[in-house]
């Protein structure tokens, strides 16, 4: 009576139902619980949270905003039969003390306070800094003291950061542009010379070279004497400030970004500071090695990658389906074909890279620079990594993804629809292009979906074909011709990797890697539900495919 039941049971498949429903429960929660802590670890950096000031048995002061508590490995006696217990600080000051972060004893605490008057600067070099406002100078001259000080302090610290953009602004686009036309006319100048001898026409036109470039240098100078005159009025305002070990420092309030007093901001303020710290995360450039400041770069060069390959590699894609698909006599040779490109799709990452560097980057590159760039040899232009040629390559390591599932699109049209429209008198080729494609366009976009999210997270073929620490100049900017495909770019993966395994202060950086991959798991997700809305919108439209 048991035997038969448990058979049925099996029989019935309702086993395997029940295990494929809980391996994707499992799955979802598995990933739900990735992306919460992802989320608690990498938003919770924004917030900006109390200062404290302890008091130690020893007597020493400690100022810091706490991080993580744990119990003390071994540390369990009949007085703590659950082990003693010890907390991180992030006391700043790195310059000041050699140390970021400090590990306290829940033993040696005596006592701890919340003043008010507790403040954290937030600057460019250096990371925070916590202490006390004490005074405020003007080229050595005190202009506040006391409590009078804070007050007096935050205009002229935002009088510091609207001087600091216009310097930058002059270094980046007025001295910038000097830059680019002065090395503009160098390469008119070597150009000229590049058969070791002038012509009188060639003398002349150098001439003026000569002359264009001579008022681009005086142009320069005033530029520079322009910046050197905001840089003495950025730095000319300090403001001394008191560090928990009684020592006291004096700040230039050109090094300062913002300066907050978190013990005594309600609630509602500090959730505008959390809002604008989340926006100068997503909108700045970074700075402290990549460790402090924002991630806008990163998020640009990533999408602008992205929507290169998706150009280089949807036709190539879809024309090899076509072919195998529509055109080609099927066979042992094309069977074969479709198993090299199933294997292709195997290939580590790290192959593509290298063959990106010697195709693309040196042999490409280097033929594009001898030719249409020999002026500028022995530097290359194209001849070294760039966002073309990284894009290309990833264009490559996903096009076996975007064959196969354009070929299963293609596969799902009905031949009714092809039978149809060549009985009504349409050529193969109309066939494909007003009948076939349209239909099959929902599973070309899904091999599209699927080929973006690989594509954006690969970092180790970008490594070798243009991605960088630092870019300062974006891949799109205001200057001719607009799209500079030559240029190196920032990657959120490579970011990841960088902030995560190779900066200096690694406690101060866990915050930026799970933001960054908060914000990179973001870009994905955005991506991809462009394309799958146009995917819906085309399935409905055309209904009748099986796609």
């Amino acid at each position: 009576m048991t035997r038969a039941p448990l058979k049925a049971f099996w029989k019935s498949g309702e086993l395997f139902v029940w295990l494929t429903a809980s391996g994707v429960a499992l799955s979802l929660l598995m990933i739900g619980a990735l992306l919460g802590l992802i989320m608690v670890k990498g938003l919770g950096q924004f917030w900006p949270a109390d200062i404290l000031e302890i008091r130690l048995a020893d007597g020493r002061t400690l100022i810091g905003q706490p991080i993580n508590s744990e119990t003390i490995p071994h540390s369990t006696s009949q007085a703590h039969p659950d082990g003693k217990r010890r907390t991180r600080f992030r006391v700043g000051n790195q310059d000041a003390f050699g140390y970021d972060f400090k590990w306290v004893d829940a033993d040696a605490v005596v006592a701890q306070a919340k003043p008010f008057d507790l403040t954290v600067f937030n600057r460019r070099e250096w990371g925070p800094l916590y202490g006390r406002v004490r005074a405020l100078y003007r080229e050595a001259a005190p202009v506040a003291e006391g409590p009078a000080a804070w007050p007096a302090l935050l205009p002229l610290i935002e009088q510091a950061n609207r001087l600091h953009e216009r310097i930058h602004r002059i270094e980046h686009d007025e001295i910038g542009e000097i830059n680019r036309r002065l090395e503009s006319l160098r390469l008119q100048r070597q150009a000229l010379r590049l058969d070791n001898r002038l012509t009188d026409d060639e003398t002349t036109t150098d001439l003026g070279l000569q002359q264009t470039m001579a008022g681009l240098e005086e142009e320069y100078q005033r530029q520079a004497a322009t910046l050197d005159s905001l840089r003495r009025q950025a730095g000319a305002y300090e403001v001394a400030v008191s560090l928990s070990t009684g020592q006291e420092v004096r700040l230039p309030l050109s090094k300062v970004i913002t300066a907050l007093r978190p013990n005594e901001m309600d609630w509602s303020l500090k959730t505008l500071t959390y809002l604008g710290n989340l926006w100068e995360f997503l909108s700045g450039e970074p700075r402290e090695a990549n460790t402090e400041g924002g991630i806008f770069p990163t998020i640009f060069g990533t999408v602008m990658m992205v929507l290169i390959m998706t150009v280089a590699v949807m036709p190539f894609g879809v024309m090899a389906a076509l072919y195998l698909r529509e055109y080609a006599r099927q066979g042992p040779l094309v069977q074969l074909v479709r198993i090299a490109v199933n294997n292709l799709a195997g290939v580590p990452s790290i192959v593509f890279g290298v063959f990106g560097l010697g195709f693309f980057v040196y042999t490409v590159g280097g033929t594009v620079d001898a030719l249409f760039f020999p002026e500028a040899l022995p530097n290359p232009t194209y001849g070294t990594g760039g966002i073309l040629w990284a894009s290309l390559t990833l264009a490559l390591l996903t096009v076996p993804v975007v064959i196969v599932a354009t070929e299963e699109g293609l596969s799902s049209v009905p031949r009714d629809f092809r039978e149809g429209s060549i009985a009504l008198g349409a050529t193969k080729l109309e066939t494909i292009r007003h009948v076939v494609l349209p239909c099959a366009l929902p599973g070309i976009l899904t091999g599209l979906i699927l080929a973006m999210a690989r594509a954006a997270g690969e970092v180790a073929p970008l490594m070798l074909t243009g991605v960088v620490k630092l870019a300062p100049d974006l891949p799109v900017d205001g200057q001719f011709p607009f799209l500079h495909l030559d240029r190196k770019f920032m990657h959120l993966g490579f970011h990841i990797y960088d902030v995560g395994f190779q900066s200096p202060n690694v406690e101060a950086a866990k915050p930026m890697v799970y933001m960054t991959t908060l914000t990179l798991i973001a870009v994905v997700v955005l991506l991809n539900l462009v394309a799958v809305m146009i995917r819906n919108h085309l399935r409905k439209r055309y209904a009748a495919s099986a796609v």
